[in-house]
């Protein structure tokens, strides 16, 4: 079971659009995939299940002690087991100051039982705090999704100390950077400046899958669905195919 979280610091970066469509890729392949929203914007969630609202969610699992299967609900469409957010999730930051293993309750729940799944896709929200350090230390591998834009590879030298971090402290020796992900790319010149940058960076880190500014990645977004089924033939749904067979190869 490969476990991989979303992560970036910065906002606005196609975060929480990677992980819907890397998990309904995989899912697509034939996969059995859960996804856990740790974001309290719950855009993950939303993706999923559109305006339905889900019942007991991450802050249940983090805060108030349920178990993954008692949180874990099914989007039969898309194939795929969620682990829905909402905006409770807001206060676990504070919540989970007072706990113990405040670090890395996310491990130890995933941890409680025998998971069967192939994949588990956390996204994170755009904050190095408690929730994303949570992610990091229940994770094996880290997809970092860079905008290519200006300033696009500030506070990456940051969220590289935290999972540092979150290795030496925690005692997470297997976890590592899967990789760098260029997304929005509009063939501008800035564009190809960061491609450059992020390439000359980190090597061979960086997918060799671009995702290109698409207007079908934010419609789909929008209306619920993943690229997948609402544009298949679209730029963007080939760009996440690319992803897939290159997490897959890499795994």
């Amino acid at each position: 079971m490969r476990k991989i979280v979303i992560a970036n610091q910065k906002g606005g970066v196609g975060k929480t659009t990677t992980a819907v469509n890397l998990a309904a890729g995989l899912a697509h392949k034939g996969m059995r995939i859960l996804a856990i929203d740790l974001d309290p914007q719950a855009n993950f969630t939303f993706a999923m299940l559109g305006s339905t609202e889900p019942g007991l969610t991450s802050y249940d699992l983090l805060v108030n002690g349920y178990s993954v299967p008692e949180v874990t609900l099914t989007v039969k469409r898309l194939g795929i087991d969620l682990v829905a957010s909402n905006i409770d999730l807001a206060g676990a930051e504070v919540d989970l100051l007072t706990m113990m293993d405040r670090h890395t309750l996310l491990a130890t729940r995933l941890g409680e039982f025998q998971l069967n799944y192939d994949f588990i896709i956390i996204d994170t929200p755009p904050t190095l705090g408690m929730l994303t350090i949570n992610a990091l230390a229940g994770a094996d591998e880290i997809i970092i999704p860079v905008s290519t834009s200006v300033f696009a590879l500030r506070g990456i030298s940051r969220l590289q100390t935290t999972i540092d971090q979150v290795i030496r402290k925690l005692d997470r020796p297997d976890l590592h950077i899967l990789g760098i992900l260029c997304t929005m790319y509009d063939h501008t010149n800035v564009a190809l400046d960061v491609l450059k940058m992020t390439s000359d960076h980190f090597g061979d880190l960086v997918f060799e899958t671009i995702i290109p500014k698409n207007i079908k990645l934010e419609e789909a977004h929008s209306r619920a669905e993943s690229v997948f089924t609402y544009a298949p033939h679209s730029k963007g749904a080939g760009a996440y195919s690319q992803l897939v067979e290159e997490v897959l190869q890499r795994g």
